[in-house]
């Protein structure tokens, strides 16, 4: 057998000249490796708006501290019972204003109530208020601002005429007037009232976005090959647009869950016997001095949660914004 050495095979790669270089096996894996975690390397692909938005969120301690705080409101909201076992409409007069007890770490209320079982059913309510309106003014907001933008003329000076009349509306007083004569204890009056005066605001920005994606030359390049304006709308404008509505309702719904509990507070929002942290921070407003902690948890919870909401949509704005990268 012979033992002669074997020479390491060689690779041929072109040149920019048109000839060709020999390249060692080791060269030649170089080459051909694909990107590393980083996404550096020769075959790398350009990443959207929405998977750097993602790697920077994941990097965010603000994203995840508020995150980790909604996703436990919307755990408890979903099965209060999980962490209490007690009925929020359970009162027991002669435990009035009492404070902390084995088995109720909050105390009691003017009314002998479980201010703990208030306190996590009252999550329930926010958050069902908080996301269902949002839902409703970024759908409804979304499409007359977008559908104004788009084809603009008469439609969108009538439009911007119907927001210049609504956002001249006090908010807490259109709530005293509008809901002072409904009589329903549902969520449902105060999530249309909130979607009332809420969608010109998303509709501002919808229109703003739409108009600024339409200039665009990759929408102009399908206008010129034929595309209809449905499909310039929903396929290649709408999905570049949407990312300054997600910011700004993402920040509103905090600010919706705040309206809805000054609302209750005021007498005209949800009423007894529905269980919101409004209604209880208005009955024990009165007993502040004798009963102070029945005020300041549902208090508490309710600043926690809108500075929750509110340090998600700051996250999630810096993540969207490439101008603040």
């Amino acid at each position: 057998m012979s033992d002669r050495h074997h020479e390491p095979q060689a690779a041929v790669a072109g040149t920019s000249m048109g000839g060709a270089m020999d390249l060692g096996v080791d060269e030649a894996e170089t080459l051909e490796k694909k990107p590393g975690p980083d996404g550096a390397g020769p075959e790398d692909r350009p990443r959207s708006l929405w998977s750097d938005a993602w790697r920077d969120l994941r990097r965010n301690p603000v994203f995840i501290v508020s995150a980790l705080v909604i996703l436990f409101l919307v755990f408890i909201s979903l099965w209060p019972s999980a962490i209490t076992s007690g009925s929020p409409l359970k009162c027991d007069l002669a435990k009035a204003q009492e404070g902390s007890q084995p088995g109720h770490p909050f105390g009691f209320d003017g009314q002998g109530c479980d201010v703990y079982t208030r306190t996590v059913y009252g999550a329930r309510t926010s958050v069902a208020v908080g996301v269902l309106a949002t839902l409703g003014v970024a759908v409804l907001g979304s499409v007359l601002g977008a559908l104004a933008g788009f084809f603009g003329g008469t439609s969108d000076a009538v439009l911007s005429r119907i927001t210049d009349v609504f956002f001249a509306i006090p908010v807490v007083l259109g709530g005293l007037v509008l809901l002072s004569v409904i009589t329903s204890n549902t969520v449902w009056p105060v999530i249309g009232f909130i979607v009332l005066l809420g969608w010109p605001q998303i509709s501002r920005i919808a229109r703003g976005a739409v108009i600024t994606a339409k200039q665009n030359d990759y929408v102009q390049a399908a206008r010129a090959l034929g595309a209809s304006n449905s499909r310039l709308l929903l396929r290649h404008i709408a999905p570049n647009a949407v990312a300054p509505v997600i910011v700004v309702a993402t920040i509103a719904l905090g600010t919706y869950i705040a309206l809805e509990a000054t609302l209750s507070y005021l007498g005209v929002g949800l009423k007894p016997p529905s269980v919101s942290w409004g209604i209880d921070i208005s009955a024990a407003s009165p007993y502040i001095r004798n009963a102070p902690h029945a005020l300041l948890w549902p208090s508490g919870a309710l600043a926690v949660t809108v500075l929750a909401f509110i340090m998600l949509g700051d996250a999630v704005r810096d993540a969207l914004d490439p101008k603040l990268r």
